[in-house]
């Protein structure tokens, strides 16, 4: 692995733990253009997303930012669908693979654009509807994220801010350690498929978590400014754009 790549990675991991999304958002897409076949891809995306979302996810624990109680459900919806995205993307042709991943980014692209402000007045929801809610999340999250290889923290934040009633850091905070097990699962289900390219994974992998700590870190003392959004924004519009241009060529 080149020392720009490492680089790369190590910067996308610090600035997207930082929203709350590992990673994997940009890594498979990334690894798509680069050329590597989509299992390689989304399965090197998930190990990755793994390292930097769990090693942000230590931090925020540590520092009592996550939402255990809220995490669980997520965790064990996401974990349980997560593989059966896995097993579809071997089965899934690229070009369909590439359509959806490009849609998918263009949906995160305006959402990095939507700055989530929480109504202080909204009223905490029941458990019961925090329980069911965020089992329904999990599934979804869990299936697009293993089906992609992106973890699915791009879309747990606003759900969890706006339909569960979460404060922003919280739901930042919890988004890692509910993508942690995502990951793990969607990874294990490719690994179980194929073999992974380990010499492609263990060097970026240290990118990967060196970048998680250091985004952990910034985040727990301030959450990202608007032009931390609007930059990565443009990069998931310019990856959507060369993923639509691979699917039309």
């Amino acid at each position: 692995m080149s020392i720009v790549l490492f680089c790369v990675i190590m910067t996308i991991a610090v600035v997207l733990t930082m929203v709350g999304l590992g990673g994997g958002l940009i890594f498979s897409p990334l690894f798509v253009l680069l050329g590597l076949p989509k299992t390689t891809a989304a399965s090197a995306s998930l190990f990755l997303n793994l390292l930097a979302a769990g090693s942000a996810a230590y931090t925020y624990s540590r520092k009592k930012m996550v939402d255990f109680s809220l995490s669980v459900p997520l965790i064990i919806a996401s974990s349980l669908a997560a593989p059966l995205g896995s097993y579809l993307n071997a089965r899934l042709p690229l070009q369909p693979f590439v359509l959806i991943m490009a849609v998918i980014l263009a949906l995160a692209g305006v959402r990095m654009l939507w700055s989530p402000h929480q109504d202080a007045n909204r009223p905490p929801v029941s458990p019961a509807v925090k329980i069911g809610g965020g089992l329904g999340i999990g599934v979804i999250i869990g299936f697009l994220g293993g089906l992609l290889g992106i973890g699915g923290g791009v879309f747990v934040v606003p759900l969890l801010i706006y339909l569960l009633h979460t404060p922003a850091r919280i739901a930042a905070a919890s988004s890692t350690f509910i993508v942690c097990f995502s990951s793990l699962t969607g990874f294990l289900g490719y690994a179980s498929l194929e073999g992974v390219d380990w010499g492609f994974i263990l060097p970026a992998a240290a990118a990967s978590l060196l970048g998680g700590q250091i985004g952990a870190r910034l985040m727990s003392t301030k959450l990202q400014g608007r032009h931390v959004r609007i930059l990565f924004s443009l990069v998931l519009f310019t990856f959507c754009a060369k993923l639509l241009q691979q699917f039309f060529t």
